[in-house]
């Protein structure tokens, strides 16, 4: 899933990683093999949002699903694996009710 930026700020108060700007260097590789998405990296790995509808939570919302981990304790090389959601819901659009 493609965030726009409204959606990545929404996220970032939601969730502990950093997002990779499009022009980062690994990005076009990501999206070789991921597709196209919005990529950030924590403490454990790669991961994106996938659409996702919850009745609890009040407008559009997205799971984070895991992709690689890291694969050296100085987290610079990513072991992929196959896509793990992960149960963490984040809002991206409010409810306009």
């Amino acid at each position: 899933m493609k965030l726009n930026a409204t959606q990545v700020k929404q996220t970032m108060t939601q969730l502990n990683a950093q997002v990779l700007p499009d022009d980062h260097s690994a990005v076009a590789q990501l999206n070789s093999v991921f597709g196209e998405h919005t990529f950030f990296v924590d403490t454990s790995g790669l991961k994106v949002l996938e659409p996702a509808q919850s009745s609890g939570m009040p407008g559009q919302t997205g799971e984070v699903v895991s992709l690689a981990d890291w694969s050296d304790p100085e987290l610079t090389s990513l072991r992929p694996h196959e896509p793990e959601p992960t149960g963490v819901l984040v809002t991206l659009e409010p409810s306009k009710h």
